[in-house]
């Protein structure tokens, strides 16, 4: 499985994982709705649990994911400032390259 996150993201995701009340935890990308060939995707951070798929990045994040759904393989996590700032996850590999 392969996590891609871009230097945006990391730099935000990074100074999240460094606070405080973040320690011991880390990013887990889940699937909030999924429909036809595609999903929607959300993040948050948790405690890992024994038997979590942990995915290794370049960015030296690890994230979490559910190793069993091909839908979260070649995941994207990307974080614009324009139109509006925050997190846009998408899976290209899959043909999901941003919210309809």
């Amino acid at each position: 499985m392969k996590v891609k996150i871009t230097r945006n993201a990391a730099k935000v995701i990074k100074k999240e994982l460094e606070k405080e009340e973040n320690q011991g935890l880390a990013l887990k990308v889940v699937i909030t709705h999924a429909h036809g060939d595609h999903a929607h995707y959300g993040m948050d951070l948790v405690k890992p649990e024994e038997g979590d798929t942990v995915i290794p990045t370049d960015k030296e994040i690890d994230v979490i994911l559910d190793g069993n759904d091909p839908l979260l393989d070649g995941v994207k996590i990307d974080y614009l400032y324009f139109p509006e700032e925050g997190f846009v996850i998408t899976n290209p590999s899959k043909g999901n390259h941003g919210d309809h």
